[in-house]
């Protein structure tokens, strides 16, 4: 019984972050906090959002390959450090003690919540093309820097991502969002390998969620909109603040 209640909190949250992730990115936000809710340690729960997110995430990445909004040298280029970063970030988060990582997070949440929902990377209107040099540079630090800290915790990572592409590389909107996608799906398989060999994964919920994760993901794609921000904010902040509450009782309580 104890089990099926895990099911029926996670698999709903996971479509519910998948939906938010491929049109804002930030589905982490939801996904990462579903599995604490339903009780699973820390480790084992970012283990096992890995897998849901990076079924969802393969997804949206087809459909935006199919849309023209990868460029293949840049998406090659950010996945590649950003496989380096994130599997240091995992091995990273590995060291942490569980109640140790728990205090962590009642500071990065609130901190990671409120740039995501001040962010106006979904509103910045292209820009001129930096040159292709000072690009791809940019495109491999974020990817790094991202990785280790999407290896590490994770939620946000997309919504950063989008919201440092356009503001400092001046991607447009669309090919911002493609190279978020491929450096996104790179993270999670490189966080997910590492969890795996450390037994930090619970393969049956993470695959049943990852298909829920897959639909909403196929969803959100669907609804693409530089708008999306105003339409998942109000969720974000509701799953946020069952989850907060949450962290505080089992820390402290």
């Amino acid at each position: 019984m104890a089990q099926l209640t895990q099911y029926l909190i996670v698999c709903p949250l996971v479509f519910l972050g998948g939906f938010v992730d491929a049109i804002a990115g930030g589905g982490g936000l939801i996904s990462l906090p579903a599995y604490l809710i339903a009780g699973l340690p820390v480790h084992m729960s970012i283990g096992t959002n890995k897998i849901s997110s990076a079924m969802g995430t393969t997804v949206t990445a087809v459909k935006f390959w199919r849309a023209g909004y990868m460029k293949p040298k840049l998406c090659l280029l950010g996945a590649a450090f950003a496989l380096a970063g994130s599997a240091a970030g995992a091995n990273l988060a590995l060291l942490v003690d569980d109640r140790v990582f728990r205090i962590i997070l009642l500071f990065v949440l609130p901190l990671t919540a409120l740039y995501v929902f001040k962010s106006k990377a979904m509103d910045t209107p292209d820009r001129a093309p930096l040159a292709p040099g000072p690009t791809y540079a940019l495109c491999a630090i974020l990817a790094l820097t991202l990785g280790v800290y999407d290896g590490f915790y994770g939620p946000g990572t997309g919504t950063f991502l989008l919201l440092l592409l356009t503001g400092l590389a001046h991607l447009s909107l669309n090919d911002a969002a493609g190279t978020t996608k491929a450096i996104n799906l790179a993270t999670n398989v490189a966080a997910l390998v590492t969890y795996l060999v450390n037994g930090q994964v619970w393969l049956p919920l993470g695959l049943t969620a990852g298909l829920f994760g897959i639909a909403g993901n196929y969803m959100g794609a669907r609804c693409f909109t530089s708008k999306g921000s105003k339409i998942v904010k109000p969720l974000i902040a509701l799953v946020l603040t069952i989850f907060f509450i949450r962290v505080i009782y089992e820390t402290f309580f």
